[in-house]
């Protein structure tokens, strides 16, 4: 069996001196779709951010492999480097700085290079955002600066096509969308798979709407910083019906 695009193995983690990740076991092969659910407070977001080495957390043991190398004490610089990428819940605006210019200098250094053509940049950005639907005057506009939800989402998107990342940590991307936005987010992530089969994607989410457009290979529950269950699709549906308390450990 090939090696796995990434792996988690006994991953514990703390912040602050509070143990965050107590342990967890994750394998993302080429291709696949990971759907990270569980309750307020269990520790998803914050796995997203210890893979893309958030310096906010401490891994106390265990190991983060990207391709077979332990990459627990690389910088969050390298990692993107190397091809991990996060879509953050809560994008952040950059004032002054437009879309192409940003991805510009993200693509440079996603792929080593010290210089890269504005012109080559515009035309791959005129490329997806044709295939995503998005209006051509995007391009120009301050990053995420006035962007709806859904345009800050969907931006999110748009990178993540272009940068071609190994594998996609997707953080509650259905955070704050209405039904219609959702959809049109997940067409967008739909469309970036089928031109990048290989990549790896998780998707951390409460719900269970976004796993009806995408539908994941696995789906794992975390609860209390560790991955408790883990099944098919047909997982997301159970929860929904029957909440998250069936799966929290049992107190004396």
């Amino acid at each position: 069996m090939s090696t796995p695009l990434l792996e988690l193995r006994n991953l514990h983690a703390e912040a602050d001196g509070a143990s965050i990740l107590r342990g967890v076991d994750l394998v993302v092969r080429v291709g696949e779709v990971h759907a990270l659910m569980g309750p307020n407070g269990a520790g998803k977001s914050t796995l997203a951010n210890i893979v893309m080495g958030h310096p906010g957390y401490t891994v106390t043991s265990g190991e983060i492999l990207l391709n077979g190398a332990n990459i627990a004490k690389w910088t969050p610089d390298e990692r993107a480097r190397a091809g991990i990428f996060l879509a953050f819940q809560y994008p952040e605006a950059i004032s002054g700085v437009s879309v192409v210019q940003f991805l510009r200098q993200a693509i440079a250094a996603r792929k080593n290079l010290d210089e890269l053509s504005i012109l080559e940049v515009r035309l791959d950005l005129a490329e997806w955002m044709d295939r995503l639907g998005m209006d051509p005057a995007f391009a120009e506009r301050h990053l995420n600066d006035g962007f709806s939800g859904g345009e800050r989402k969907r931006n999110e998107v748009l990178q993540m096509a272009l940068l071609e990342p190994i594998i996609a940590f997707l953080d509650e991307t259905d955070s704050g969308l209405d039904i219609d936005a959702l959809r049109v987010v997940a067409k967008g992530v739909r469309t970036v798979r089928g031109e990048h089969p290989n990549m790896g994607i998780v998707v951390v989410t409460h719900y269970v709407k976004l796993l009806e457009e995408i539908e994941p290979d696995q789906v794992h529950i975390l609860v209390d910083g560790q991955i408790v269950h883990s099944g098919d699709a047909e997982l997301a549906q159970r929860i929904e019906l029957e909440g998250y308390d069936a799966w929290r450990p049992v107190t004396t």
